[in-house]
């Protein structure tokens, strides 16, 4: 669900307002950027496969390090420890773990059966709402129009790039959203790999973004 997970960062900007929206949105995609790093070392596998289900042509083969539900929870946790020199606060780390776990919600949703509960473990689940282009279209719409909502409703731009910036960054998530319906699959797993790399580059971008908006 990549728009999803943006709208709940987008979302969380409202109960942690002095957190920068580059940290919330690595909460919150923080397994879809440790996840490519292991498929490119051969740990965790993904492969194209055209029809698996409407929505993407994406087959998660086996991803138990960073999408089962046990190890999710424990990415959580590291997360909020591993964050507390640069937020002191327990209570927006706790915001911060729980963006972290949120990310397994939305895929339990979005995903056909393929979430390992455990890693080894045999049973997978998923709602299989990607099986569905218009219903995908509409659930993941509506969530990131009330995540950005919330978060123009916390902030506003103090400047130019504060406005730019943010309004781009948007474009950015909905037209990569939307190109997905109509684009042809990729070429390789590695492609798709390689894609999830450089999405290290949106909370760095989202962060930028944010510095140059202050509280409305």
């Amino acid at each position: 669900m990549f728009i999803g997970h943006a709208a709940v960062a987008l979302a969380a900007k409202k109960l942690a307002p002095d957190v920068s929206l580059g940290l919330l949105l690595a909460a919150a995609t923080w397994l879809d950027l440790v996840w490519p790093l292991l498929v490119l070392l051969g740990v965790e596998v993904v492969r194209v496969d055209p029809g698996n289900t409407a929505f993407t042509p994406l087959e998660f083969v086996s991803y138990p390090w960073t999408h089962s539900l046990l190890a999710t929870l424990a990415w959580g946790v590291l997360f909020a420890l591993a964050v507390s020199p640069w937020v002191p606060d327990r209570r927006p780390r706790i915001l911060l773990g729980a963006l972290v776990c949120s990310h397994w919600v939305l895929d339990f949703v979005s995903h056909r059966p393929d979430l390992p509960l455990a890693p080894f473990a045999a049973t997978k689940v998923g709602l299989g709402l990607w099986h569905s282009v218009p219903a995908t279209l509409a659930v993941e719409g509506a969530l990131f129009a009330a995540g950005l909502w919330l978060y123009l409703r916390t902030t506003r731009g103090r400047d130019a790039v504060g406005r730019y910036a943010f309004g781009a960054l948007v474009v950015f998530y909905l037209v990569t959203w939307l190109s997905g319906v109509v684009s042809p699959p990729p070429p390789s797993d590695r492609a798709v790999a390689w894609v999830g790399v450089a999405s290290w580059l949106l909370p760095l971008w989202a962060g930028w973004a944010d510095r140059h908006r202050v509280r409305a």
